[in-house]
């Protein structure tokens, strides 16, 4: 029995998405004529109150895509620094859009209305970049599955407003903040130009993101996909999966986060652990005593595998195929095992 907690990006198709694939109606999306991908794209688009959505391969080209339609070369975005757009995919912003970022210190991921009004550059002032659009995460993943409190996105929206910029959210785990804190898609809908949201991560699906926004946005996102190369064929059989996953697999969030929660109060009583960072969602962030490569070989040997993050933090999260019998087998090697 491998128990892979590495990521919520290593599930597979359950027997209902394969089955949902298999029978999949499909047709050449270049020409939109893939109805599966037109049903997935007008569901998830409905679900937020948004006109227009898009299917892209992965959630790195959809936040890509979107810092290109809000922004123009040399101008600057404002996130957290530990936003995934700017430390895990590839320098993007700078090699796709020309763009630099200006990293704030927020809390776990997180940063505050206060952080981006003071951060923003005056439009007047040509020596320094333009600021023309805040990114947020949520969920944070280098954050530790962190959810942002709403009343603050609001807020953030209303800085934004004031200084005429655009708001992205990177919304790879946004599914775990709804489930999490009892919200709703179209609450997010209503305050974002653009949300990009993952299928293949908490959702279970093989393969995807959706990027969703404003019309005057949105009308050249495709444009854009091409131009990244994301321009696909007969995409239905994932697009089926990713109608499944929406359907099915939202509401089951809530047992990723009841395990991830009881892996961190297991943990926060073993004298090996130094420090448990506060669990939100489906991701466990916490330090050990000693030697971390040593602690994740360790428990490699006995088919647990994670891995470091560094700064001695490794991370765990849970997922759609880390079953009940896996989890009672990982809190017994915990407990009863000196490290």
């Amino acid at each position: 029995m491998k128990i892979d907690l590495r990521s919520d990006t290593v599930t597979k198709p359950t027997a209902g998405m394969l089955d949902a694939m298999f029978s999949a109606e499909v047709g050449d999306d270049v020409y939109k004529e893939d109805p599966s991908v037109n049903m997935l794209e007008e569901k998830i688009a409905h679900m937020f109150g948004k006109k227009q959505a898009l299917f892209f391969p992965s959630g790195s080209m959809a936040n890509q895509a979107a810092i290109k339609l809000h922004t123009q070369p040399g101008d600057q975005l404002i996130a957290d620094h530990y936003a995934h757009v700017y430390n895990y995919e590839g320098g993007g912003a700078s090699f796709n859009s020309g763009v630099s970022c200006k990293l704030l210190q927020g809390n776990r991921g997180m940063i505050t209305a206060a952080q981006v009004d003071s951060a923003v550059n005056p439009p007047d002032f040509y020596h320094s970049p333009l600021t023309s659009l805040v990114s947020i995460e949520n969920t944070t993943n280098k954050g530790g599955g962190a959810c942002y409190d709403f009343e603050e996105v609001k807020k953030i929206k209303k800085v934004c407003n004031k200084h005429g910029l655009g708001y992205h959210l990177d919304g790879a785990r946004l599914w775990n903040a709804l489930v999490a804190k009892g919200e709703k898609a179209t609450q997010y809908g209503a305050i974002f130009d653009t949300i990009s949201v993952c299928l293949s991560k908490g959702l279970g699906a093989p393969v995807g993101s959706i990027l969703i926004g404003d019309d005057h946005i949105m009308k050249q996102a495709i444009r854009i996909r091409k131009i990244l190369g994301g321009a696909m064929r007969q995409i239905g059989y994932l697009a089926a999966a990713g109608v499944y996953a929406i359907e099915h697999h939202i509401d089951r969030l809530v047992e990723d986060h009841r395990k991830a929660k009881e892996i961190g109060n297991v943990l926060e009583k073993l004298a090996y652990i130094k420090e448990v960072e506060p669990i939100d969602t489906n991701i466990v962030i916490f330090t050990v005593h000693g030697d971390e490569e040593k602690f994740i070989a360790e428990m490699a040997t006995k088919n647990i595998h994670f891995y470091g993050m560094g700064e001695g933090k490794l991370r765990l999260v849970t997922h759609l195929d880390y079953t009940q019998e896996m989890h009672e087998y990982f809190l017994e090697v915990l407990t009863t095992n000196s490290f």
